[in-house]
Protein backbone atom coordinates (compact mmCIF):
# COMPACT_ATOMS: atom_id res chain seq x y z
CA UNK A 1 0.00 0.00 0.00
CA UNK A 2 1.62 3.20 -0.90
CA UNK A 3 1.10 7.17 0.17
CA UNK A 4 1.10 9.88 -2.17
CA UNK A 5 2.60 13.26 -0.87
CA UNK A 6 3.64 16.99 -2.56
CA UNK A 7 6.88 17.87 -1.88
CA UNK A 8 7.31 21.73 -2.11
CA UNK A 9 11.01 23.44 -0.96
CA UNK A 10 10.92 25.55 1.80
CA UNK A 11 13.40 28.59 0.38
CA UNK A 12 15.80 29.18 -2.77
CA UNK A 13 18.71 27.07 -2.29
CA UNK A 14 22.01 27.52 -4.46
CA UNK A 15 24.79 24.86 -3.29
CA UNK A 16 26.92 23.23 -5.57
CA UNK A 17 26.34 24.87 -9.23
CA UNK A 18 22.19 23.63 -8.77
CA UNK A 19 19.28 25.80 -7.83
CA UNK A 20 16.14 24.97 -6.12
CA UNK A 21 13.63 27.23 -5.93
CA UNK A 22 9.59 26.60 -3.84
CA UNK A 23 8.06 26.84 -6.97
CA UNK A 24 9.45 22.94 -8.09
CA UNK A 25 7.02 21.46 -5.76
CA UNK A 26 6.63 17.46 -7.12
CA UNK A 27 3.84 14.69 -6.66
CA UNK A 28 5.62 11.36 -5.30
CA UNK A 29 4.48 8.18 -4.42
CA UNK A 30 5.86 5.63 -2.01
CA UNK A 31 6.55 2.27 -2.50
CA UNK A 32 5.77 1.87 0.78
CA UNK A 33 3.15 2.44 2.93
CA UNK A 34 4.49 5.97 5.39
CA UNK A 35 3.94 8.85 6.90
CA UNK A 36 6.90 10.56 5.53
CA UNK A 37 8.05 10.60 2.57
CA UNK A 38 11.98 10.80 3.79
CA UNK A 39 11.66 8.06 5.30
CA UNK A 40 13.41 5.68 2.71
CA UNK A 41 16.60 7.81 2.35
CA UNK A 42 14.41 9.99 -0.15
CA UNK A 43 14.48 7.74 -2.94
CA UNK A 44 11.43 8.60 -5.02
CA UNK A 45 11.99 12.23 -4.29
CA UNK A 46 15.20 12.37 -5.67
CA UNK A 47 14.03 10.54 -8.59
CA UNK A 48 11.04 12.91 -9.24
CA UNK A 49 13.36 15.82 -9.41
CA UNK A 50 15.80 14.32 -11.18
CA UNK A 51 13.26 13.40 -13.78
CA UNK A 52 11.20 16.67 -13.85
CA UNK A 53 13.55 19.58 -13.41
CA UNK A 54 17.46 18.00 -13.82
CA UNK A 55 18.24 18.59 -10.46
CA UNK A 56 20.14 16.32 -8.92
CA UNK A 57 19.10 15.60 -4.81
CA UNK A 58 22.25 14.37 -3.88
CA UNK A 59 25.03 17.73 -5.04
CA UNK A 60 22.27 19.92 -3.88
CA UNK A 61 23.37 18.48 -0.36
CA UNK A 62 19.70 18.57 0.23
CA UNK A 63 17.82 17.04 3.51
CA UNK A 64 14.28 16.71 4.89
CA UNK A 65 14.59 19.95 6.43
CA UNK A 66 14.85 21.87 3.08
CA UNK A 67 11.39 20.58 2.14
CA UNK A 68 7.80 20.84 3.13
CA UNK A 69 5.64 17.94 2.72
CA UNK A 70 1.58 17.62 2.89
CA UNK A 71 -0.31 13.86 2.05
CA UNK A 72 -2.91 13.95 -0.72
CA UNK A 73 -4.13 10.56 0.54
Amino acid sequence: MSKVFRVTPRRIKRTNGTVLTPEMAVTVTTAIHTSNPFSNGAKEIQEAYMRLYAFDYKKACCNPNDFEFTKLD
